[in-house]
């Protein structure tokens, strides 16, 4: 019997203005059906530039083919080199034989029509059935992956849906055709941890009942180590570890996988450095000479300065409410409803909950972003829910934001240096430009940055980069307060964590008051102090950070810490 997909010495490589690039390096695998393989690796490591091959899906140029085999084999006898395959003949493979869900959804899904009308086309294109038997057949796919009022999803267009029930949409469409393999690329990367946990476990339970292949693409070994068989690991277009799950997960060979998995901030005390993918392997590849051979989890006690609750509030919020007009006609929706909080002097409240539940509405509020409906927000002696625009201005110096997409928040059209120079001259802060400049200058060194990235444009950075680049720009006009919005969420996790060790090492020298927004609560519980939950527009549960994340009281952050990918291993 023949494996399902079988990859053969596969090379691929890029045109670029600079030379040509080698996005595969001769890799090799095979996926055999009725098993889910996981391929694992950061951004740039060739991980989807493999899934999209399998489908021919790369542009060329500027993609090259250099060499390789891409053998499916449907009924285990037979084989198609999909590689030397005519349009044709793929055109009938793709979302008939091998289906593929994407990342985001909301960029693969029509915005002018209904999700209903987007499955059924798909079915009609594969099958010879009318178009009242497709709309039932995507009905009945609706409610196999757990869509609410299915007949009413069916009509409704992807921006009236969440994110999680986007993702049913693509995963209904991917199984409309019952294919033989399946190919989720980061399908889980931007849901909250409820929502992917559960996306998680119906692409495992549809691989069982269809007997699929399954080929699973994430930067996160937490997720697959409750998903997959068998783990692939890729590193800068190489394959560099392969083997069963429980293999990779307690022996890891690979320096590499012993990063990925040390990562984590869930494996290690609040505060402490978090290893980085430069403490086991170097750019040429070799292994960091006197590396434990076991995953490395720092044993090292709390360095982070010690907050108390007698410390001075900052931020006092009363009764703060942000409700929005209901659509035609229905009640208004409670962003916020009715909250009490305080925020200690130089401490770090994480905010943590699902989308939805108005965490980074309450953050905007906080920041005159967005207008409260009642309440107050008391700040250094005022409240500041009712202070004009101009006084606002002032205002800024002390409260700043970083985004959770820096890429969205940066002018394309700005240099670096000009993006953060652009606060100090709006408040007039300094006398000259050469003065600014080196100020910058020296923001870009204390983010780990250099000098001579001040004239490169933001297009120019990897995400981690342009995310430093935006928290240099908060911290330009030297503020106290500080909100970082889901500022780490869609980073790989060796990234993740360079970016949370830099927040640290800030905060220690700088001793700014923070705000962590994220739906992430194992990144809440190693940033923060305490932990405020939020459900609904209301807070269900605050406290100190070890005690909400350890011992939880209420259901709803029970539910969000039950969801944590490879919670096993914490």
């Amino acid at each position: 019997m023949k494996p399902l997909l079988q990859v053969n010495n596969l090379s691929v490589s890029f045109k670029t203005e600079a030379g040509k690039f080698q996005a595969l390096k001769d890799i090799s695998f095979s996926v055999n059906r009725g098993e889910i393989l996981a391929i694992v690796g950061e951004s740039g490591s060739g991980k989807s530039v493999t899934s999209l091959s399998i489908l021919q899906l790369l542009q060329a140029p500027p993609a090259l083919y250099d060499k390789g085999r891409i053998l499916f084999s449907p009924d285990g006898i037979t084989e198609i080199n999909l590689l030397g395959s005519r349009e044709q003949e793929l055109s009938h493979i793709r979302g008939n034989n091998i289906s593929m869900i994407f990342q985001e959804p909301m960029t693969s899904l029509n915005p002018v029509i209904t999700c209903g009308e987007q499955v059924a086309e798909a079915i009609r294109l594969h099958q010879a059935v009318s178009k009242k038997d497709a709309a039932i057949k995507t009905i009945q796919l609706f409610e196999r992956v757990q869509l609410p009022n299915p007949g009413s999803i069916f009509s409704r267009y992807p921006h009236q849906l969440s994110g999680g029930q986007k993702q049913r949409v693509m995963i209904a469409m991917a199984m409309s055709c019952k294919p033989d393999l399946l190919i989720a690329d980061e399908p889980t990367t931007a849901l909250d941890v409820t929502v992917q946990k559960t996306i998680l476990q119906l692409i495992r339970n549809l691989q069982k009942e269809e007997e699929m292949g399954v080929i699973f693409i994430t930067h996160d070994l937490g997720i697959v180590s409750e998903l997959a068989d068998r783990i692939m690991v890729m590193f800068k277009g190489s394959i560099v570890e392969e083997g069963w799950v429980k293999q990779i997960m307690e022996q890891p060979q690979h320096p590499y996988t012993k990063a990925l998995l040390a990562c984590s901030p869930a494996l290690h005390p609040k505060h402490v450095r978090l290893p980085v993918v430069s403490d086991f392997i170097r750019e040429d590849l070799t292994a960091v000479p006197d590396l434990p051979l076991s995953v490395v989890v720092s044993k090292e006690p709390d360095q982070s300065p010690k907050f108390s609750e007698s410390s001075p509030v900052l931020m006092q919020v009363k009764d703060l409410s942000v409700w929005f007009p209901g659509h035609k006609g229905s009640p208004p929706v409670k962003a916020v409803d009715e909250v009490d909080f305080e925020v200690f002097q130089g401490e770090t409240l994480g905010l943590v909950g699902e989308s939805g539940c108005g965490k980074t509405t309450l953050g905007r509020t906080l920041l005159g972003l967005v207008k409260p409906t009642a309440g107050e927000i008391i700040f250094q002696h005022r409240n500041i829910a009712s202070i004009t625009r101009h006084e606002w201005k002032e205002l800024r110096k002390e409260i700043q934001i970083v985004f959770q997409d820096p890429y969205s928040s940066l002018n394309p059209r700005l240099t670096v240096g000009g993006a953060i120079t652009e606060p100090l001259k709006v408040h007039g802060i300094y006398n000259s430009d050469k003065t600014r400049k080196d100020k910058v200058v020296e923001l870009l060194e204390k983010v780990n940055l250099k000098a001579d990235h001040f004239n490169r444009y933001p297009h120019e950075f990897s995400g981690g980069q342009r995310q430093r680049i935006g928290i240099a720009r908060a911290l330009a006009l030297n503020p106290g307060f500080i909100i970082f919005d889901e500022s780490v969420s869609a980073l790989d996790v060796s990234v993740q964590a360079q970016v949370l060790n830099l927040l640290n090492d800030l905060k220690r020298e700088l001793k700014f008051t923070a705000i962590f927004i994220s739906h992430d609560l194992s990144v809440v519980h190693y940033i923060s102090d305490r932990i405020l939950v939020m459900q609904k527009g209301k807070i269900v549960e605050i406290g100190k950070a070890k005690e909400v994340f350890l011992h939880p009281k209420e259901n709803y952050t029970k539910q969000l810490v039950e969801s944590i990918p490879g919670r096993s291993r914490i």
